[in-house]
């Protein structure tokens, strides 16, 4: 008989842990599993590309409240309770992040699941997490991590029974493994380490469906893809592109995301008299496109897990230019496959800069990147592994 496997994610909005598991569905051996996805908002333009095989679970009842008026009509006391004390930790307790806040409120309102499956896994921290470990029941439970849990925040003594409560915790890389181990050293016997698996004929097949910069002409395209967040450091890209522009270079530079930093990049922008050239164009359901078109893509982060999207630059065989978080040495060597800078606009822009002025070395990068390994689809044995052994 074939496995019953539940996932659950956040949301299928368009970023590095969402794609990721796009990408896993998308390869997944279905003649052996059935497969079953909970989304704790369903929402996100990745939603159209979940596989036909995948059955999508309906809204988690109190979840789908949360998105709607207060006074909705499926509002009960309990929710609205639930709902004012989440508003209330989050202003004043000050030991916990937002989403453990939300889950310490909201846990004893949300019912656990009826049905019953082999594994569970929790793709990505926060709530998939503590809402398969204490509302899901299964057999064997996965927790997958895809961020660096040392510097997002979080209470660890929260999490840490959360935590204990999986057979197995799932990184996306070495480092974060190392990490994972340093924070929660009650769980090191339960980490391994499964790369984000990355399918390259999905990421191609898209990237070659349109071209939105048909009517760029003679101007240099950068593009940088990723959730408008401050760790993704799209200050310091404004910041970049005001020193390229002030340099008298030619170009245009698309922000393809959305996330809670919009309306502070868009005034950033503006007060830089940036708006012709810098373009935050808001969440696409195809950021392959942009990616495929641009001259250069760039990065900006301050941490990554992994660093999805320039991972799908590479595949794309663009030359890129990242900052120097921790985990871009697992993909960039400096001057080979890419351009590494420090973190801030500056150095950003001298990136930009050298692959510009030098047909040399961007034609290096390019010969380089384009002789990679594209894809590692055969990453998702070691996900069988976990879920038969």
């Amino acid at each position: 008989m074939k496995k019953r496997i539940l996932f659950v994610i956040n949301t299928l909005n368009c970023g590095g842990a969402e794609k990721s598991l796009i990408s896993l569905l998308s390869v997944f051996d279905y003649d052996r599993y059935d497969v079953e996805l909970q989304m704790i908002s369903i929402c996100g333009s990745l939603i159209e590309f979940v596989p036909p095989q995948v059955k999508v679970l309906p809204a988690i009842r109190y979840f789908d409240y949360c998105t709607s008026s207060f006074f909705s009509n499926d509002v009960t006391f309990a929710f609205a309770l639930a709902r004012l004390k989440i508003s209330l930790g989050i202003r004043t307790d000050k030991k916990l992040y937002d989403v453990q806040v939300q889950w310490k409120y909201a846990s004893p309102v949300i019912k656990p699941g009826e049905e019953e499956y082999d594994v569970a896994i929790a793709w990505g921290q926060d709530t998939p997490t503590h809402y398969v470990a204490e509302k899901v029941k299964a057999r064997k439970k996965l927790a997958f991590i895809n961020g660096d849990y040392r510097k997002a925040g979080r209470n660890r003594d929260f999490d840490a029974p959360f935590y204990m409560k999986y057979d197995y915790v799932v990184s996306v890389s070495d480092l974060l493994s190392d990490i994972i181990i340093e924070v929660f050293p009650e769980i090191k016997d339960r980490v391994r380490t499964v790369y984000d698996i990355n399918n390259a004929e999905l990421i191609i097949s898209m990237a070659e469906l349109e071209n939105p910069f048909s009517d760029v002409h003679g101007k240099i395209k950068i593009v940088t893809v990723g959730r408008l967040a401050k760790t993704k450091g799209y200050d310091i890209a404004v910041e970049a592109a005001k020193t390229l522009r002030d340099k008298g270079v030619s170009f245009v530079w698309y922000f393809v995301g959305g996330g809670p930093e919009m309306t502070a990049i868009k005034e950033s922008v503006k007060a830089n008299g940036l708006e012709s050239i810098v373009f935050p164009v808001g969440e696409k359901e195809n950021p392959y496109a942009y990616m495929k078109n641009a001259d250069i893509y760039v990065q900006t982060s301050r941490r990554e897990g992994y660093c999805l999207t320039l991972y799908e630059a590479r595949v794309l065989n663009k030359p890129c230019v990242s900052t120097c978080f921790d985990v871009v040495y697992n993909q960039l060597i400096d001057g080979e496959n890419g351009i590494i800078t420090e973190m801030n606009g500056e150095a950003v822009a001298m990136g930009i800069l050298k692959l510009i002025k030098s047909d040399e070395l961007r034609n290096h990068i390019i010969e380089n990147v384009k002789k990679e390994k594209k894809g590692n689809v055969e990453e998702i044995e070691k996900l069988y592994e976990l879920i038969e052994k």
